[in-house]
C-alpha cells in the first residue's frame, strides 16, 4: 500500500520515414515519406527482442512483423553512432549474439537503401548487461486476481517491448507483519491484501517466471515497518513499536478507512534488531515459498517527532541505513532498493547496501528543475555509484476520474528525467497515475504508446552516454538564425534548454524544448500542457575548447532514434551547424 505522505491516497509516429545516408549536409534536410505506395509503414512496435536485458555474448532473438520488406532490407547493430555489425533481413525471427563488452546499450535499425536514401522501418534498443542494477528500468505489477498463463505474458511481453528490466511487486502480499499467509512449504493459494482485494499465489508465482524468462528481475514489495492491528498475536512484542510520545502510551499508526481496508498501519522502530529478525525471518520464508529477486522497501515519510518505547527520541531517518544492511547481510544474494518519500533519509540509503536509489516525488518538488535536481542529488549522496529511478505521478488530479493521460506532460517529464540519467517508474499493467498502483483510471492515447517506446529505445541504446558518468558543465549555446532560443538549464518558459554533460573525451548537449511550455509544473495535474512545436534546420553554434572529429545527433521524437552525423563549420573556438529538427529533446553528441 502506498501513501502520500502521511494520507492515504522508433522510432517515429509516421509512416515509411526516411533520412539521409551518412553524413548529413548542413541545411540538415529533414526525413521524407517515400513515395514508393508499396513502402511498408513505418511500426515502432513492429520489432521486439525476446528480453529485456541481455549478459554479454548472450544471443538476442529479433521478430520483425512487416510485411512487404524490400529483398535489400538489412539490420544493422549500432553503439552510439558506430555501426559494429550488419547483415541482411531476410526472415521474421533472427538472432545475434550481443558483444562481450559488459554495461553498453546499442540500437538495431531495419532498413533499406532507395536510391541513395535510407528508409527506417523500425528500430530497437539492446541493454547488454550482466546486472540491471548498473541502468535500472523499473516496472510495476498490482494486481493478482487468478490469472491464465496468457494473460500474465501479454503483461509482462508489454513490459518487455520497453526493455522494463525490473518489477516491483506491489500490494502482492497478506499481512504487512506477514506477508506470506500459510508456511512457506504450504502457502496459502489465495489471500487478502490490506484493500480487502484477493491475491492468489498462482498469479503472483506466474508473474516471477514469466518475468524471468524476460530476464527481468521480481521484487517484492513491503514497508519496512509496517503491522496490522493484531500483530502482537502474531509475535510481534510492543517493545518494538514507534510511539508519538516518550511514555509509550501512543503507538504511531496510520489511519485506514473500514471498510474496505482490514486494518490500520502500524509502525514499528527500523533499528530495533528484535524487529530486524522477526521481518528477516518471515523474508526467508517468501523467497522459500516464491522466486523473488529482492526486496522493495517502502516508508511513510517524514513523521515529525517519534520515540522508542524506552523513552528515547527516534530519527527514523537515521534508522534506514542500519536496517537495509541487515537484511542485506542476512540475504546478501538478493536484491535491495527503498523508496525515498521526497528525499526523506536518502542520504543514508545512498550510503547503504541499497543496489540503486529511488525518490517518489511529493510537493515542494514540483517543477522540471526539481526533477534534475533530485537525480544530481542521489548522484552525489551515492559517490556517483548509483542510477535513480523516480516514482513521479503524472496527471495526478486527472487520474481521480476515468479519462486519459496528457500526452505532451509525460513525454515532457521522460525527457527531462532522462536527459538527467534517470528512468521512470511508470509502466506497468497499465501507465501510473497515483500512489495507490491499482487505479488504472487513465489510459495512454495511440500517440503516447508509440512515444513512449521509442523513449524506452532511447534510454538503452544511448544508456552509456545518459546514465553512465560523466559530469554536467555548462556550455554557450548560441541561435545564429533566431529560429530558437537557448538558454542554460534549468529550464524556462519560453527558450529551449542547454543540458551539457562531458562524457569521457565527448561533449553531450541535450536540447529540452519548452518554447510553448504551458507550465512548469511536471505533474501537470490538469493536463494542460501542449506538444512543442517543431523546428527544423535551426542553425546553432557554440564554444568548444577542442579540435572536433565529429558531430551528431540523435531523438526519441525522430527516425526511432537512429544517430545521424551533421556537416559542421570550426573556425577557432566557434563551432557552427545545423539542428535538423528540434520537437521535445534532441541531443547533440560532439566528439574531439
Amino acid at each position: 500500500m502506498k501513501f502520500r505522505n502521511l494520507c492515504f491516497i522508433i522510432t517515429l509516429v509516421a509512416s515509411g520515414l526516411s533520412c539521409k545516408k551518412s553524413n548529413e549536409t548542413s541545411s540538415g534536410a529533414s526525413p521524407e515519406v517515400p513515395s514508393n505506395p508499396l513502402t511498408p509503414v513505418y511500426n515502432n512496435r513492429a520489432i521486439s527482442t525476446d528480453k529485456a536485458i541481455y549478459k554479454p555474448g548472450e544471443e538476442a532473438t529479433f521478430t520483425l512483423d512487416i510485411a512487404g520488406l524490400p529483398a535489400n532490407a538489412k539490420v544493422r547493430y549500432k553503439y552510439l553512432n558506430t555501426v559494429i555489425a550488419e547483415t541482411p533481413v531476410n526472415a521474421v525471427n533472427w538472432k545475434w549474439k550481443t558483444p562481450s563488452n559488459d554495461f553498453k546499450g546499442y540500437l538495431a535499425e531495419v532498413y533499406s537503401l532507395n536510391n541513395e536514401t535510407e528508409i527506417i522501418y523500425a528500430t530497437t534498443g539492446l541493454d547488454v548487461s550482466s546486472s540491471w542494477k548498473k541502468f535500472p528500468r523499473y516496472g510495476f505489477l498490482s494486481k493478482f486476481p487468478q490469472l491464465s498463463d496468457n494473460e500474465v505474458d501479454e503483461v509482462i511481453s508489454n513490459l518487455n517491448r520497453y526493455h522494463i528490466n525490473g518489477l516491483q511487486f506491489y500490494d502482492w502480499h497478506n499481512k504487512h507483519h506477514r506477508p506470506l499467509p500459510g508456511t512457506e512449504s504450504s502457502p496459502a493459494s489465495i489471500w487478502k491484501d490490506v484493500f480487502n482485494r484477493d491475491i492468489y499465489f498462482s498469479t503472483v508465482e506466474k508473474y516471477i517466471i514469466s518475468a524471468h524468462s524476460r530476464n527481468m528481475k521480481a521484487m517484492f514489495y513491503n514497508l519496512i515497518y509496517g503491522a496490522w492491528e493484531d500483530a502482537e498475536a502474531d509475535g510481534v512484542n510492543k517493545e518494538w513499536y514507534v510511539y508519538k510520545d516518550n511514555a509509550h502510551r501512543d503507538k504511531d499508526f496510520h489511519p485506514l478507512p473500514s471498510p474496505p481496508f482490514l486494518s490500520d498501519i502500524y509502525l514499528l522502530d527500523p533499528s530495533n534488531s528484535a524487529w530486524q529478525n522477526y521481518l528477516k525471518n518471515e523474508n526467508r520464508k517468501v523467497y522459500n515459498a516464491l522466486d523473488f529477486d529482492g526486496f522493495h522497501m517502502d516508508q511513510l515519510g517524514d513523521r515529525g517527532g517519534r520515540y522508542k518505547y524506552n523513552g528515547t527520541f527516534l530519527n527514523l531517518a537515521d534508522t534506514y541505513k542500519p536496517f537495509i544492511d541487515a537484511v542485506k547481510a542476512d540475504q546478501p544474494q538478493k536484491d535491495i532498493v527503498m523508496n525515498a518519500v521526497s528525499q526523506y533519509g536518502q542520504t543514508g540509503i545512498a550510503q547503504s547496501a541499497a543496489d540503486f536509489l529511488y525518490t517518489e516525488i511529493w510537493s515542494p518538488f514540483d517543477n522540471y528543475t526539481d526533477l534534475a535536481n533530485i537525480i544530481k542529488a542521489n548522484n552525489t549522496y551515492s559517490n556517483n555509484t548509483k542510477n535513480s529511478v523516480l516514482a513521479a505521478y503524472m496527471n495526478y488530479d486527472l487520474a481521480n476520474n476515468k479519462g486519459y493521460f496528457n500526452t505532451a506532460s509525460v513525454i515532457m517529464t521522460n525527457a527531462v528525467i532522462f536527459a538527467f540519467g534517470g528512468s521512470h517508474l511508470e509502466m506497468g499493467e497499465h501507465m501510473l497515475g497515483k500512489e495507490y498502483f491499482p487505479n488504472d483510471n487513465l489510459l495512454m492515447k495511440e500517440d503516447l504508446k508509440k512515444a513512449m517506446v521509442s523513449y524506452y529505445d532511447f534510454l538503452v541504446a544511448y544508456q552509456n552516454l545518459l546514465r553512465d558518468g560523466g559530469s554536467f558543465n555548462n556550455l554557450n549555446v548560441t541561435s545564429e538564425d533566431g529560429k530558437i532560443n537557448p538558454a542554460a538549464w534549468p529550464n524556462n518558459q519560453g527558450a529551449v534548454s542547454v543540458v551539457a554533460k562531458k562524457v569521457g573525451t565527448s561533449q553531450v548537449v541535450h536540447l529540452i524544448n519548452f518554447r510553448n511550455s504551458k507550465t512548469s509544473n511536471w505533474r501537470d495535474n490538469s493536463g494542460i500542457q501542449v506538444a512543442p512545436t517543431q523546428v527544423k534546420n535551426a542553425r546553432l553554434s557554440l564554444t568548444t575548447d577542442g579540435t572536433v572529429k565529429k558531430i551528431w545527433c540523435a531523438s526519441p521524437d525522430n527516425i526511432g532514434g537512429v544517430s545521424r552525423s551533421l556537416n559542421f563549420v570550426q573556425s577557432g573556438n566557434k563551432l557552427t551547424f545545423t539542428l535538423p529538427e528540434l520537437q521535445y529533446w534532441t541531443m547533440l553528441v560532439i566528439e574531439y
